[in-house]
């Protein structure tokens, strides 16, 4: 059982709300000390992995307790805090746009598992985000690639690790899918 410093309760909060609730109160926090969330959300996981990868913090573990998720993160444990790159933003009525029109693109979806499933965009690469620095090699580093979650938080995330992989044109579709109106499959 891991020793906890404080507890945030995010039950019942979808992508994004765990992290930004997390990242407010790690701020708060000194280093060193360990943070419990409890989430209901199946993508807190790898989306609290990613954070805190990305974020210098350290990711200890997850234990389930029926529908509840225990997250445990250690400020500042990871050592110092990598570098973020931010990726350039496209709206979702410009990228929608672009579907419309067929253009050619590479749509990268970060999405768990069955947020996919229920609805993506047609033609899409499906990785999700806990998947993505493992399996980044699976798209080509000179394609443009417009990245898509939920809201738009994840495939910021996603985007960050991928540039720092030597992708160079990245787009970050804000909001994303919780906004989208277009054709699905």
């Amino acid at each position: 059982m891991v020793q906890t410093d404080l507890i945030l309760d995010a039950k019942g909060l979808a992508c994004p709300m765990p992290i930004v609730k997390t990242k407010k109160m790690m701020k708060t926090m000194d280093s060193g000390k360990v943070l419990e969330i409890l989430a209901t959300d199946k993508g807190s996981t790898a989306d609290l992995q990613a954070w805190a990868k990305s974020s210098g913090h350290q990711y200890i573990g997850t234990e389930t307790e029926g529908d509840v998720l225990r997250h445990f993160l250690r400020k500042d444990g990871a050592g110092a805090p990598e570098e973020t790159i931010t990726i350039p933003e496209i709206s979702l009525a410009d990228f929608s746009q672009k579907v419309e029109a067929n253009e050619s693109m590479t749509v990268l979806d970060v999405r768990e598992k069955d947020e996919f499933e229920d609805a993506h965009i047609p033609g899409a690469i499906h990785i999700p985000l806990g998947e993505v620095e493992a399996r980044m090699d699976e798209l080509a580093k000179e394609d443009a690639i417009y990245i898509i979650c939920h809201s738009g938080r994840r495939s910021g995330i996603a985007g960050d690790m991928m540039a720092k992989k030597g992708f160079g044109c990245l787009y970050n579709v804000v909001p994303g899918m919780s906004d989208w109106t277009g054709i699905t499959e």
